[in-house]
């Protein structure tokens, strides 16, 4: 059972893998960005399970764990607030809010009582980061709804590289374990300075679009 898990951990990562780069490369908004972001999310939901499996039940890489609670975390939330489009307040949102930010103390809490067996830079960043975003998602709803505007869309963009470049760096920091901890860590820089590159592009492509001046009927 424990190679099963791994078989279908691995093929199905490797699959989201391919699927998140269609869904970074192709038009976004378009038939083929949606398509493949859809199934981008079924198989890094498959991803997630069969990692919690490998680490609940069967014991494995402890650390992966922090890697699953990120990339599920910024996914679930990525993918809320596409279909929201909007700061309004859902219990269900902040409930797996709060149980992610639990988790979160908990694994900090198991690592600081076994020592630092990974790099420690990897561990409070990764951790860090899933903080910083959850806490942006509180404050959120507290920003009025003419200033929030159309901020959705970048929270958007962010959060869905950031669950790519966290699988990504998961899958590295596993084939190439001789060179961490910059195998974990570089997939992550370049995911954010991607997701910026985007926020950015869409940024003044909608300002370009909002002073167009428009011709008489």
């Amino acid at each position: 059972m424990h190679q099963v898990n791994i078989l279908t951990h691995i093929v199905a990562g490797a699959t989201a893998l391919l699927l998140g780069l269609t869904a970074i490369l192709t038009r976004k908004g378009g038939k083929w960005h949606t398509w493949s972001g859809r199934w981008f999310l079924v198989l890094l939901t498959i991803v997630i399970i069969t990692g919690l499996i490998g680490v609940l039940v069967f014991g494995r890489n402890t650390f992966l764990l922090v890697i699953t609670m990120l990339s599920a975390y910024v996914a679930f939330s990525g993918y809320r607030v596409l279909k929201a489009k909007s700061n309004q307040f859902k219990m269900l949102d902040a409930g797996v809010a709060v149980v992610t930010l639990m988790t979160a103390s908990y694994f900090i809490y198991y690592f600081r009582s076994i020592g630092m067996i990974w790099s420690p830079v990897i561990i409070y960043s990764t951790v860090g980061y899933l903080l910083m975003v959850i806490s942006y998602d509180f404050i959120r709803y507290f920003i009025p709804a003419h200033r929030y505007g159309n901020l959705w869309l970048y929270e958007h963009i962010l959060k869905m590289m950031s669950a790519f470049s966290g699988i990504l760096s998961a899958f590295t920091g596993t084939v190439f374990p001789q060179y961490q901890p910059y195998s974990q860590f570089l997939p992550s820089v370049l995911g954010t300075l991607v997701a910026i590159g985007f926020m950015v592009y869409c940024y003044y492509k909608r300002t370009a679009q909002s002073v167009r001046p428009q011709l008489p009927a």
